[in-house]
């Protein structure tokens, strides 16, 4: 149980991923989860039935504007983030999103403007960030075993997900690069202070969902770091199996996590240097659950957190500039 006040947390929508990404950790940390609001009451019914959820609400606005919650969760399909984020940032909420913040990077800007404006805290879902297996990558660059950072390649595929899926959608800002491509490109991102500061994308190429123009199923982007380095992320949402990789390679050494995005179903990190090979492992409990434990803190206790609305608009700057790349355009915006 969490030892400071439970957070009290309202979810947008009934999506799939909030069992694992909210619900578990939430109950593990003690916090409430106060409401759910679905366009369609009768999901949010029956998800608040299965989940333990306080209450529902008809409509994404009724919960805003509900006074007992204080943190909204919004795990809505990728063109929803933006809007519904800066409504529940102008209603004065804490705001955890999934990613992207939003469906382009002015559209993220604003959410920024939004949550300075606000003052309270607006963080984006890159959990694979708080994990000891992603931490400890860091620990190998920052201790110098793996030397001087020459490379690094980023790989996040899965099968394909049905063909009504919104995933699919340009209207919804679906595509590989938005909903996968973006936890490689944010993690080469995060490497700048090992690379003389963040990449920037020299080649792109893509291959648009057949029936679906505009969306890309799989992207690979080639980058730059100022200090020399190179960088390779690629993403395909149709892919023979599920695959979310990292390798990190230096003067020294390299290490690879085979699966950094969900850490708790793979925690190795394999390092081989000129003493040879080793593996580690980093634990299983949930990438979700490190993050829910320090965004509690964040709003709890002001400690700090890695991920703010200036690295999701940079994360955002990004991913268009690979779409421009790869001859595609970046997301447009949706209607709340």
């Amino acid at each position: 149980m969490s030892e400071s006040a439970p957070l009290r947390i309202g979810i947008l929508g009934a999506a799939r991923i909030t069992e694992r990404s909210l619900v578990a950790p939430a109950r593990s940390g003690g916090h409430r989860l106060v409401a759910v609001a679905a366009r369609d009451r009768s999901r949010a019914e029956t998800f608040a039935a299965a989940h333990g959820v306080e209450r529902t609400h008809g409509s994404y606005a009724e919960l805003l504007a509900d006074p007992e919650v204080e943190v909204v969760y919004n795990p809505l399909a990728n063109g929803l983030h933006g809007p519904w984020n800066l409504a529940a940032l102008t209603a004065g909420k804490h705001v955890l999103t999934e990613k992207p913040s939003a469906s382009n990077a002015a559209e993220a800007e604003e959410v920024r403007q939004a949550a300075n404006a606000s003052g309270t805290v607006f963080m984006e879902a890159f959990h694979y960030l708080f994990h000891p297996v992603t931490r400890r990558l860091h620990e190998l660059l920052a201790s110098g075993e793996l030397g001087e950072l020459r490379h690094a390649e980023a790989m996040v595929a899965i099968p394909a997900p049905e063909a009504d899926d919104p995933r699919w959608s340009l209207s919804l800002a679906g595509g590989a690069l938005m909903d996968l491509g973006c936890y490689g490109l944010h993690a080469l991102r995060v490497l700048a202070p090992w690379a003389g500061g963040a990449p920037h994308p020299v080649a792109a190429r893509a291959g648009e969902r057949a029936g679906a123009p505009g969306v890309d199923e799989w992207l690979d982007a080639g980058v730059l770091f100022p200090g020399g380095a190179t960088g390779t992320a690629r993403c395909h949402m149709a892919y023979g199996r599920l695959e979310m990789s990292l390798r990190i390679v230096g003067s020294r050494g390299e290490a690879t996590a085979p699966n950094f995005v969900l850490p708790q179903l793979d925690d190795r990190v394999v390092i081989r240097t000129a003493d040879g090979e080793r593996t580690e492992h980093l634990g299983t409990r949930s990438s979700y659950a490190y993050q829910l434990e320090a965004y509690a803190a964040r709003v709890r206790h002001g400690t700090p957190l890695p991920l703010d609305a200036d690295d999701a608009v940079e994360t955002m700057r990004l991913i268009d500039a690979c779409y421009t790349a790869a001859g595609l355009s970046p997301r447009p915006r949706t209607a709340p």
